[in-house]
């Protein structure tokens, strides 16, 4: 009796479960996951990240050029971008008044927001926390003299850095501010995100299963923070790893028993999947 899982399209997240804390994929979970594509199942890197910043893993996995590896979901599933035709095919956007007054009120706790495209991260002036990030994504950072005038164009995700013990009183201000208006947390202690509502990665890999003819009983999802947590729920099978927060692996259908250091994506594909 074939014990496996029946899966058709597997969603990663990139820090802390893709990746090493080098931020490298190791050589067996590459291994996993081209015998996981050359089966036909989508493999679909699903980061906080800009699509530009996702590239270079794409790479490393050398599946782009087949129908497996087409697909990246982008800025925690306010993107999707298809690799083959070069189109962003899904995009969600936060309401620029909300951007105004986040930007705002970060100005009088004394912290500076982000926005971001593709390829740049946009900022009013460059702080050691702005040059985290793009340190962190590999992406350009650009001073915006017009700040306030830029964000009225809309983005899909903005981003307030700074002290973790004070980014967690300005996410429950915000959550108060703007209600069911906004997805806001903090993907990172130090990076708390404002994103659009009804929007995430599990929304965002529902929607692409659904593009592709795939039921979302057969997708599967790896993370291990607050924004995994939509795809960890609505996915088929969700998956937290063993080094991930507690409160997602109380919602996940299963916990790797290796963690992100240790090829825990491929040891839990060679046991369930493969």
């Amino acid at each position: 009796m074939n014990s496996k899982l029946d899966v058709k399209l597997i969603a990663l997240d990139l820090d802390d479960t893709l990746l090493n804390s080098e931020r490298q994929i190791d050589d067996k979970t590459v291994e996993a996951l081209q015998e996981c594509a050359k089966r036909g199942i989508y493999i679909v890197l699903c980061s906080g990240r800009a699509e530009d910043a996702i590239l270079p893993f794409v790479r490393r996995l050398e599946i782009a050029g087949q129908e497996a590896g087409r697909y990246i979901a982008a800025i925690n599933g306010c993107s999707i971008f298809d690799l083959h035709t070069r189109q962003q095919i899904f995009c969600r956007k936060v309401d620029s008044d909300i951007l105004l007054e986040t930007d705002r009120i970060a100005e009088e706790w004394g912290l500076r927001s982000e926005v971001y495209t593709p390829s740049t991260i946009y900022y009013r002036e460059e702080t050691k926390w702005t040059k985290l990030d793009v340190d962190l994504c590999g992406l350009k950072g650009e001073e915006v003299k017009e700040y306030q005038e830029f964000l009225k164009q809309g983005f899909t995700k903005m981003l307030v850095p700074g002290e973790p013990e004070v980014l967690l009183k300005l996410q429950d201000t915000l959550r108060k501010e703007f209600g069911e208006r906004a997805v806001i947390f903090t993907s990172k202690p130090y990076f708390l995100e404002i994103l659009p509502p009804n929007c995430g990665k599990g929304e965002a890999i529902t929607w692409l299963a659904e593009h592709v003819g795939i039921p979302v009983e057969q997708t599967m999802a790896f993370g291990d923070a607050f924004n995994d947590e939509s795809m960890i729920r609505l996915c088929g099978y969700g998956v937290c790893m063993c080094n991930g927060q507690e409160e997602i692996k109380k919602i996940a259908d299963f916990v790797t028993e290796k963690d992100n250091n240790n090829s825990g994506i491929a040891d839990f594909l060679y046991k369930h999947v493969l």
